[in-house]
């Protein structure tokens, strides 16, 4: 996407996150790994130094690529009665616009950011207007088997790009670690055999339409056309 980035800092941090998109795919993706992946983001920023001594907050939103919810959550409160909150209504348009990003591109939002700090451009000249949020913290989630795009997207925001995009890749390194361990259960595809016979349901394919290749056809049935 960024051919034209020069030797620098940013051109750095942009070359390392392409390298982490690469290289962390799932072998599946479900709604139980998004919940997860989720509760192990918030954990992981409720026990930081932002959050206990800074009083920080964080939003979380996991999507798939068209955008329908698969988890969400506040770290933090909105109101206080010192009239600071931990988050803001803004934190959660922020967080749609860094998804949009993803979407838009396929890149995560903070290689995306990196790669036009490299390349010394701004939003507005690279297109990047409207509801997109050039701010690290959303991350493409790619299947190792379907390099054509990715089937979902997780972001956190808090306010600091970095730190947003390090809490994601980090965990998301982290929880594949833990999904590929050997002897962990891998998910299983949900079962296409017929219902056994004996437990009150009806066997598969009904017993009175079975028919034997080599017998004729029941004249009492009607065929049926297509």
């Amino acid at each position: 996407m960024f051919d034209d980035i020069h030797s620098n800092t940013a051109a750095e941090q942009a070359s390392q996150t392409l390298v982490e998109e690469g290289t962390l795919r799932f072998p599946s993706f479900s709604s139980a790994d998004a919940v997860t992946l989720g509760l192990s983001i918030r954990k992981r920023f409720r026990a930081t130094s932002r959050h206990v001594k800074g009083g920080k907050g964080l939003v979380i939103s996991i999507q798939t690529i068209a955008g329908h919810p698969l988890f969400s959550c506040t770290v933090g409160d909105l109101g206080h009665f010192s009239g600071i909150g931990d988050v803001s209504l803004d934190s959660w348009s922020a967080i749609e616009g860094m998804i949009n990003v993803v979407k838009r591109t396929g890149h995560s939002s903070y290689y995306v950011e990196k790669g036009m700090a490299a390349m010394g451009k701004t939003a507005k000249q690279m297109g990047f207007q409207g509801e997109l949020r050039i701010n690290g913290g959303a991350f493409p989630i790619w299947l190792e088997n379907a390099p054509c795009c990715p089937i979902a997207v997780v972001a956190c925001y808090s306010g600091s790009s970095q730190d947003d995009h390090h809490l994601v890749a980090t965990t998301v390194r982290d929880y594949l670690k833990k999904m590929l361990r050997p002897g962990s259960p891998s998910p299983t595809a949900p079962s296409m055999m017929p219902p056994a016979a004996g437990n009150g349901e009806q066997p598969w394919p009904p017993a009175e339409r079975r028919q034997d290749s080599n017998s004729s056809p029941d004249p009492n049935i009607p065929s049926e056309e297509f």
